[in-house]
């Protein structure tokens, strides 16, 4: 079965701004941060993190942190998004789950050609049964993963601060970025910035300094 992907942004730093702006003022002031974050109004946080981060002092919004429940992307998306590492991960185990029907992920390269699509499934359909063979000849699941296909769909757990989450956006959400990933950091940005429209009003792909000016893409110019 083509699984679509589904994101929802489980937990995060309550008030994640209020929180970033009062450890960046606590940076220049005799109160702690304590003192200070019921102190500063709504202006002054919005004022506080535009002059902070436009002096790149990122580190202050490391204190705010957003936890993603990811489900039924492929282990493809996966290999990549693990590459992140200043970030937590948890991800569904192919060796303690066994996975009953077929699960994957179809580029739309491939679903919307009529003949590669056909080919496409019926390599999946061959590929589960020959798994579902190995679990019925006693063939332990972490060895029977062995056959199953980067399309295979997963479920992870993801845990970043937000000065982690710019980079990852900045990266991922580029055009030249694989295309179910960055369809990934465009949908996860959507949500951060409904949380924190600050911290991540200008984050995404650095197209106004693109560090690849070379490549085609539809976005530099607009």
């Amino acid at each position: 079965m083509v699984k679509k992907m589904k994101v929802e942004l489980v937990k995060y730093t309550s008030d994640p701004e209020r929180l970033c702006a009062a450890a960046a003022l606590s940076c220049h002031s005799e109160k702690s941060m304590a003192e200070l974050i019921d102190e500063i109004s709504k202006e002054e946080i919005k004022s506080i993190l535009k002059e902070t981060m436009s002096r790149g002092h990122m580190s202050v919004i490391e204190h705010a942190s957003f936890s993603f429940s990811i489900k039924d992307v492929s282990r493809s998306l996966t290999h990549q998004l693990v590459r992140h590492r200043l970030a937590s991960y948890s991800q569904q185990s192919q060796r303690y789950v066994e996975i009953e029907n077929p699960s994957y992920v179809m580029p739309d390269t491939i679903d919307q050609d009529e003949k590669s699509k056909e080919e496409f499934e019926e390599m999946i359909e061959d590929i589960w049964k020959q798994y579902e063979k190995f679990i019925e000849r006693g063939v332990p699941e972490e060895d029977a993963r062995f056959i199953l296909p980067n399309a295979t769909t997963s479920n992870i757990t993801v845990t970043m601060n937000a000065r982690e989450l710019r980079h990852f956006f900045k990266l991922r959400c580029c055009e030249r970025a694989q295309w179910e990933i960055r369809s990934l950091a465009w949908e996860m940005l959507d949500i951060v910035r409904n949380v924190a429209p600050i911290i991540f009003q200008d984050a995404g792909p650095p197209c106004d300094d693109c560090p690849e000016p070379d490549y085609p893409c539809e976005r530099r110019g607009e």
